[in-house]
């Protein structure tokens, strides 16, 4: 990689899975790693200092919910996400294309755009490639993505079609954006913005030939400095998606991170390592501490079942986390069930470490030329969870 301000370097390989490291202007990265998701700028009841403590290295936030709140010129203005959240370490926002498509009924395609409502205040708004760069630029992520057609998992190959070609053709005035943009701030010393590196997304749905051909001309429209893959874990079976990333880990170039969007299952983490995913992005560690439910080493734990309301051990036998170093599943149930905000608070803590520390265990496996076998013992334990505890 020959950018000056962002490097990626294959530190060991096991079969498909790599161990890498991701340097960045706001820091190196270890992967793969699991990137937990600030939103809003804040990942919901932790502070940075806990994302730190996770061991967590890079954070996602969004561009549509920052730019509708508090908007993306406020955010530059306050010295862009990084100074906002008082996160130090590296940022990747993502484009806002999801959350767009998301809005049945309060949106409309074109070939320039899309028109859509805000789910706020009514107010109408218009994304266009150029104008998610501009806001991803105000917002001054490491790390932003190109605006893209988002569709469902299980869409014919006709509507993949569609959304791939149109996602590609916003690719190109992605890029044409981005130059303009980041030819005036390359100098990482310099006050103000610094240097981003833009990924373009693969979109193509289930379908292996449009994946395929979507890889291969993205890969010949530019040097990317990384590459993502879009439309998976939004409806389509678990198998379609490993089809898919199979199909894909000959056609991403090896020098390049690859990075899998919204895909936060432990499960799904070592499966996308296993086929040569670098970076993961997820809103369920934090979204299912809130309801109530735990990741551990031998499958989910539902903390509102009675049979926890005596029980002394922690979450996770095997997690060095604060929740599990301080405190009992009883103790938990009971801030759960009394509503009370710590236990939302220290449930989204312990699903955060357990994903961040996956991923390191998943490097470590790497390292050791032991990922096959530490990938099978680990599937295996996941899927062991006794009934009670789904």
């Amino acid at each position: 990689m020959s950018d000056p301000y962002f490097s990626f370097t294959v530190d060991a390989e096991d079969g498909a899975a790599r161990a890498a490291t991701f340097q960045t202007p706001h820091g190196s990265i270890d992967t793969p790693v699991f990137m937990p998701v600030g939103t809003l700028g804040t990942v919901k009841a932790l502070d940075p200092d806990d994302l730190t403590a996770a061991g967590a290295s890079m954070v996602l936030a969004n561009t549509y919910h920052l730019h509708l709140r508090p908007g993306d010129d406020v955010v530059r203005d306050l010295g862009g996400l990084h100074r906002f959240m008082a996160w130090n370490g590296p940022i990747l926002t993502d484009s806002g294309g999801f959350q767009v498509f998301s809005l049945e009924g309060l949106r409309s395609v074109d070939e320039d755009g899309v028109e859509f409502r805000s789910h706020i205040d009514g107010s109408r708004r218009r994304f266009t490639p150029e104008s998610v760069i501009q806001i991803q630029r105000n917002l001054g992520a490491d790390v932003i993505m190109q605006f893209d057609h988002v569709i469902p998992g299980q869409s014919t190959f006709e509507e993949a079609r569609d959304a791939s070609d149109r996602s590609i053709r916003w690719l190109e005035r992605c890029l044409t954006e981005f130059n303009a943009q980041n030819s005036r701030v390359r100098n990482p010393q310099a006050p103000g913005p610094r240097p981003q590196a833009l990924f373009p997304i693969l979109q193509g749905g289930i379908h292996p030939q449009l994946r395929k051909d979507a890889a291969r001309t993205i890969a010949r429209m530019h040097d990317w400095l990384g590459f993502a893959i879009g439309g998976l874990s939004v409806g389509e079976s678990k198998p379609d998606m490993y089809a898919i990333l199979d199909q894909l880990h000959p056609e991403l170039p090896s020098e390049r991170p690859r990075y899998l969007m919204g895909v936060g299952f432990p499960e799904d983490l070592i499966e996308g390592v296993r086929r040569g995913v670098d970076l993961f992005d997820c809103v369920a560690p934090t979204r299912m501490g809130r309801n109530g439910t735990a990741f551990s080493s031998a499958g989910r734990l539902n903390i509102k079942r009675a049979e926890y309301r005596t029980d002394d051990r922690p979450l996770d036998e095997s997690c060095d986390c604060s929740a599990c170093r301080r405190f009992s599943r009883g103790y938990l149930r009971h801030l759960y069930i009394s509503d009370e905000i710590l236990g939302l608070r220290l449930l989204s803590l312990h699903n955060v470490h357990f994903l961040v520390s996956l991923m390191r265990g998943a490097r470590d496996a790497i390292t050791a030329g032991a990922f096959e076998s530490w990938a099978s013992e680990s599937l295996q334990r996941l899927a062991s969870a006794p009934e009670s505890q789904t």
